[in-house]
């Protein structure tokens, strides 16, 4: 794939070369038409192939007259992390900055919106209730269309949700709660459908496991989903390997996107290699398929163009970006989105936690006395070597992972800010802000634990089975 970062042509918008290539080439055929001077001709013919070239270029996909490019920015290869210093895709999250990823660069790069105070006043507003805690702290700090959705909200018009998670282990970590805890305020705000996607075929697709092991992942990632507190009258989980079979209209929906989203496009948007084998290549189109509301017959029955709004951490952008193209050329709404940013590792904010490394990680299933060991022992400090240095000096924040964690989990802005203030001007040290993470964490995941236990098989069924919702359409 071309290095796009080091092309000429990069500061040209991909929608403005599409439309400069079409106009060369009809330049091309009236010259030809009217019979023009064979130099003329030439000169022309040279202009739309560099054009052309350009395109090519930019967009990692040939020039094809009728179909503008793809919603996206391509991925950057190694060169852009050199660059850059971030390397941002749905696979891998990685900076050199120990402050982590730069998200004011990845809202350019991406091409979303902020999301600033005037949208959540608005939010506040419309739904007469207070913003999540994950939208005051910028935790979702970006978005694609939210106005839209208000503005359905406002006029009685319906919407969905759609959310889901990759089930690569049969444990999942506290970073894999984040789009679920606020997902559930969003549905409990707005008293609108769920549906939650389980993609075991992906983890099947690039993980190595069976397809018998993926499923079973699902299952029980099912349960920590379920134990998150979803109503179940207003929210269908399913498994892409289960429900693939039970439903035509997700079928066709997959379909429709794979014939208007060619293979040189998805080269482009995820990086593929010709060497990766053909379910890699179509499985973006599965991602997209629930964002569009005939997926789900038993649920929207023959109501059509019911719009989604997605959220998401932002490294999944680059899926709904492709599904953004493709909708209104397949008769469906764009879907909207709310991004996330990434949960840092342990081990500091260069890149996201990861599920097959137990050190990186507080699982949902880690005990209190594990959940203590691995904060003292692997949470990246911003604090100073010594007690001395650290009162005198100040803890830095803006690396500190315990205090990054204390964002997501502890809701009192308050409380928030006068640890920050505490840290930095050296009276709170690294040990007892570390303590105060512990304490936070360990109730918590203590709760989500009892709850898991709670859901059984049966309502693991009733959850994963199509069928009608509390809502008529």
């Amino acid at each position: 794939m071309a290095d796009i970062q080091n092309c000429d042509s990069c500061s040209i918008n991909p929608l403005d070369l599409f439309e400069r290539v079409t106009t060369q080439g009809e330049k091309v055929r009236s010259l030809k038409a009217e019979k023009a001077s064979k130099d003329e001709i030439d000169t022309a013919v040279k202009s739309l192939l560099s054009l052309k070239l350009s395109y090519k270029t930019v967009t990692g996909q040939d020039y094809k007259a009728n179909s503008p490019p793809i919603d996206f920015t391509p991925m950057n290869n190694g060169s852009a992390m050199a660059e850059d210093e971030d390397f941002v895709d749905p696979w891998t999250v990685q900076t050199s900055n120990a402050k982590g990823i730069d998200y004011d660069k990845l809202l350019v790069r991406f091409g979303s919106s902020k999301i600033d105070n005037e949208l959540i006043n608005r939010i506040e507003r419309v739904t007469g209730k207070k913003p999540h805690h994950f939208l005051r702290t910028g935790i979702f700090f970006s978005h694609r269309d939210m106005n839209q959705i208000l503005d359905a909200y406002e006029n009685k018009k319906p919407f969905y949700l759609y959310t889901g998670r990759g089930p690569s282990s049969e444990a999942m970590h506290v970073g894999h709660l984040i789009p679920f805890i606020f997902t559930k305020w969003l549905q409990e705000v707005f008293n609108v459908p769920l549906v939650i996607q389980l993609t075991d075929d992906e983890k099947y697709l690039w993980k190595d496991l069976t397809i018998e092991k993926a499923y079973q992942y699902a299952v029980e990632n099912a349960k920590d989903i379920i134990a998150c507190g979803f109503d179940i009258n207003k929210t269908f989980i399913f498994s892409d390997l289960d429900y693939l079979g039970k439903s035509p209209g997700f079928y066709k929906n997959i379909v429709k996107v794979q014939k208007h989203v060619t293979f040189n496009q998805v080269k482009g948007i995820f990086g593929f290699s010709d060497s990766d084998c053909i379910g890699k290549i179509s499985f973006p189109a599965i991602q997209a398929a629930p964002a569009f509301s005939s997926s789900f017959p038993l649920i929207f029955k023959e109501t059509k163009g019911v719009q989604c709004l997605i959220p998401c951490a932002i490294d999944q952008d680059p899926y709904f970006r492709m599904t953004r193209d493709v909708a209104p050329r397949i008769g469906y709404p764009k879907p909207a989105l709310l991004h996330s940013i990434f949960f840092p590792a342990l081990q500091g904010a260069q890149t996201k936690m990861s599920a097959s490394d137990p050190n990186s990680s507080i699982f949902l299933t880690d005990t209190p006395k594990q959940i203590k060991t691995k904060i003292n022992k692997h949470a990246f400090s911003g604090g100073k070597d010594t007690v001395e240095e650290h009162r005198k000096y100040g803890g830095n924040c803006d690396v500190d992972v315990s205090y990054m964690y204390l964002t997501f989990f502890l809701e009192d802005d308050d409380k928030l800010e006068q640890m920050k203030q505490a840290y930095t001007n050296g009276a709170l040290l690294t040990g007892e802000l570390k303590k105060l993470l512990i304490e936070t964490l360990q109730p918590l995941i203590a709760a989500h634990q009892q709850r898991r236990k709670e859901v059984t098989e049966e309502m693991v069924k009733e959850f994963m089975t199509p069928r009608k919702l509390a809502f008529d359409f």
